[in-house]
């Protein structure tokens, strides 16, 4: 879909076309999606203060109104919102826009909660990291948590920025992940809304009032900052029809989180495995951990350019590697031997056939979601023969970007109940290495 440059009075599509389609159209509630029924948490993305009260301020009341746990998390301040402005800085505009989301916010439920963040307005589309670090840091463990954020395709792009950044967010906590509409409504045309994907969201006329008045406390964009030049109106009485009813509306598309495979299509040894005394040093002690000399098959969960496998492959007569890039999988090929395959696989959604008397999962269970990590312990519990071994191996150092680190990955490991006991441990202030294994035999999958 590609969308005009983006410009507060470009060409509009009125409000009545959208609400007669769409009343036209048998639009699944947000409700029914599957697994809804265990979320208690709203954590709601805006790019830019009003965002989240235009986009999501029904959905926002009604479930606030239910108990629900209700974050917003607003990644600019709105400094840019009147450029041309000769009566206000752009301080001034961001301590009034300030104003007016907490004043927004308590007209829809004063139990929600706020966390302001200080991006450049205008500024987003460099900032995907660290505004993909923030979101992560309020969700947390997202299993129970509901995630709405600007659509990715809005057209405006700080909008697009903040929709791309809650969706790896999504993926990295396990949240479920809904994209609200703003510009979109005025610019496209009816056609262009991907109906088959969309959901709706409808509630009461008291909660359609709650939001009219939530929409009329951010003053400085539904009326003039002053009668001087610079200062008009930046959302129309027209503009503001789109958002006037007692139906919300919401895109449901897969998350992306392409974080680790740019990664490595940007520099072919990101973590200079083969430079670094950590990571030799690391290769080294988890080889030393491995209870028995040699493996008939072995599988490496994670294996980045293929340095440790090709170490492993010296103790296992067959191997496979896997991992979720495929540039990493390309880069592995190429210095593995010939008795390991490399496979393309997103794990634990993907998961490899057979059994395997050895698993190593190094350096990867920081980068899925907890309840993710949760999936892959019964994926490696499905294919471990009676006696075979796992080893885990993380750095101990904070992790960046996404909700677990090293030591929360090894406690979910041995409190799971999928894995056998702990037979070794080696712990310092870098690494820990956890060997687990016994005769066991694991349950029929």
């Amino acid at each position: 879909m590609s969308s005009p440059p983006f410009t507060h009075d470009q060409a509009s599509t009125p409000a009545r076309s959208w609400t007669r389609r769409l009343n036209q159209t048998a639009i699944p509630a947000l409700s029914s999606e599957p697994g809804f029924e265990r979320f208690d948490r709203l954590v709601v993305v805006a790019a830019h203060p009003d965002d989240e009260t235009l986009g999501a301020g029904l959905i926002t009341a009604d479930l606030a109104r239910r108990a629900w746990e209700v974050d917003i998390v607003t990644l600019t301040r709105g400094e840019n919102s009147h450029p041309q402005s000769s009566t206000t800085t752009p301080e001034q505009r961001a301590d009034m826009r300030a104003q007016e989301a907490a004043l927004a916010a308590r007209i829809l439920s004063p139990s929600i909660r706020l966390h302001p963040a200080d991006f450049g307005d205008g500024d987003l589309t460099g900032q995907h990291e660290a505004l993909v670090t923030t979101i992560v840091d309020i969700i947390g463990d997202g299993r129970h948590t509901l995630l709405l954020a600007p659509w990715r395709h809005d057209g405006h792009p700080d909008h697009e920025a903040a929709g791309r950044a809650a969706a790896a967010a999504a993926v990295r906590t396990g949240a479920m992940l809904g994209e609200y509409p703003i510009w979109f409504w005025h610019w496209a045309d009816i056609d262009e809304l991907p109906y088959s994907s969309t959901r709706r969201w409808s509630v009461n006329g008291a909660i359609r009032e709650q939001k009219a008045a939530a929409i009329a406390a951010h003053r400085s964009q539904v009326a003039p900052l002053s009668s001087e030049p610079g200062d008009e109106v930046l959302l129309s009485a027209e503009f503001l029809e789109h958002f006037g009813g007692t139906d919300e509306h919401f895109i449901i598309d897969a998350p992306v989180d392409d974080a680790l495979d740019r990664l490595h299509a940007e520099d072919d040894d990101p973590w200079r495995v083969d430079e670094r005394w950590y990571e030799r040093r690391k290769s080294d002690l988890l080889l030393a951990c491995l209870p028995r000399d040699h493996y008939e098959r072995a599988l490496e969960v994670g294996c980045s350019r293929g340095s440790l496998s090709a170490l492993l492959s010296r103790r296992a007569d067959r191997m496979l590697a896997v991992d979720a890039s495929e540039h990493a999988v390309s880069l592995a090929r190429e210095r593995v031997p010939s008795s390991v395959d490399v496979e393309h696989l997103r794990v634990p959604d993907a998961w490899p056939e057979g059994r395997f008397d050895l698993i190593v999962v190094s350096e990867v269970g920081y980068f899925l979601s907890p309840v993710a990590l949760e999936r892959l312990w019964t994926a490696i519990r499905r294919s471990l023969p009676p006696g075979g071994t796992v080893v885990l191996c993380h750095w101990r150092g904070e992790v960046r970007g996404w909700p677990l680190d090293g030591p929360q990955v090894h406690a979910s490991a041995e409190k799971s109940g999928e894995l056998p006991s702990v037979q070794a441990r080696y712990l310092d202030d870098d690494v820990e290495i956890l060997v687990m294994a016994r005769d066991w035999i694991a349950p029929d999958a």
